[in-house]
């Protein structure tokens, strides 16, 4: 039985729903109840991308300049002058890709435990090259830990590589969903194409969880005939050349007859009929609340004008906690930053609970969430 009064030690702000923690998200996560949360949305720092400048020497000589070249980025690295040590709690600034995901897997094991048997995890993570301070390493081939690292310009791989670690560690793994950004950010790169999604994974405590489609499903283009009936293919035949959605299925084209046959493309004739049927079911009208929005969300980034580098927009959260998360629930982000997450638990009648390392991002948090608080005379209340 976790004890209350620990997890008070953590507690930061508490604003009618919306509940802050300071400090590193994995005691933060041990001293939480068992099953206290329903979803969880979140996006951790990207490995080896941005410093938020959260570290500090520890112990030495105060006075001591510590030289530039000390390397700061290291956690344990201790200083040549005079012996203190770099401190760092941030998640990001790991050596190696490997120290990386082995410790978010840790950030996630407590997750696990604090997630409601029938609860989601949704985990934004972006990927890096090789080059620079990313220092990856190839995972798998040995247990030497003098492996060599992968040559510059490499693609490391870190959501899948994050994604299988927790896969492997007890999580089911139910979707990767493709953000695709209209406006990502210009790279001037000319040896590759540039980036323009990132990832967003779907894991849950067990194979039975809740999940509500409707919420999220996109609404049909087609009006509603006056049969009760939708037009789900192209256009009417003769006008415009467009075909349905069944002529398709059969391999045909606005240009013809289909280059494969019916057993090309996995369709059988229906009984009785001559026309054809995908393997194993009929083809089904519509649904009337309209289609599922599938793994790929074309979703834009947003301006944001605060201290925080890198906040996702707040239509990402908004989807998953719709979907993932029942009305009235509890939705946790192990590393709030600025609150996007809570502006989306809000706005959706949930309940909040963030946890970050650094006080001045739960300040900021706590300045975009107050309009969307439902009563302003509960603000004050907590420490």
């Amino acid at each position: 039985m976790t004890d209350p009064t620990l997890l008070d030690a953590y507690r930061y702000r508490r604003v009618g729903p919306v509940e802050l923690y300071l400090g590193d998200a994995r005691q933060v996560l041990a001293a939480m109840p068992q099953a206290s949360v329903d979803s969880i949305v979140t996006s951790p720092p990207f490995w080896g991308l941005r410093d938020y400048g959260t570290g500090a020497w520890h112990g030495g000589d105060p006075a001591c300049p510590h030289p530039p070249g000390a390397d700061r980025r290291t956690v344990g690295a201790p200083c040549p002058r005079c012996g203190a040590t770099w401190v760092d709690p941030q998640y990001g600034l790991e050596p190696t890709v490997e120290e990386y995901v082995e410790r978010l897997a840790a950030v996630f094991d407590g997750a696990r435990r604090v997630l409601d048997p029938a609860g989601t995890l949704w985990l934004n993570i972006g990927d890096s090259y090789t080059g620079g301070t990313r220092r990856a390493y190839h995972s798998g081939e040995t247990n030497s830990p003098g492996r060599a690292p992968l040559p510059p310009k490499n693609l490391i791989g870190v959501p899948w590589r994050v994604a299988f670690a927790l896969q492997a560690r007890g999580w089911w793994l139910r979707n990767a969903i493709i953000w695709s950004k209209p406006n990502p950010m210009p790279e001037s790169v000319r040896d590759r194409l540039s980036t323009s999604y990132e990832l967003l994974f779907l894991l849950t405590r067990s194979h039975s969880y809740y999940f509500d489609l409707d919420p999220i499903r996109i609404p049909l283009a087609r009006p509603q005939a006056a049969d009760g009936t939708r037009i789900i293919g192209g256009a009417r035949k003769g006008r415009t050349g467009g075909i349905g959605a069944t002529a398709r299925r059969r391999g045909s084209s606005a240009y013809g007859a289909g280059k494969y046959g019916a057993e090309d493309i996995g369709v059988e004739p229906r009984a009785g009929a001559g026309n054809l049927a995908p393997l194993g079911h009929a083809h089904t009208a519509a649904h009337p609340k309209g289609r599922n929005p599938g793994d790929v969300w074309r979703i834009a980034t947003r301006p944001y004008r605060g201290s925080h580098m890198a906040p996702f927009p707040v239509d990402l959260p908004m989807r998953a906690i719709a979907a993932g998360c029942p009305p009235g629930g509890r939705v946790l982000d192990p590393f709030s930053g600025a609150g996007t997450t809570g502006l989306a638990a809000l706005r959706l009648g949930r309940r909040y609970m963030g946890i970050d390392i650094s006080y001045a991002f739960h300040d900021e948090a706590l300045t975009r969430l107050a309009p969307h608080l439902p009563d302003k005379t509960s603000r004050q209340d907590g420490r």
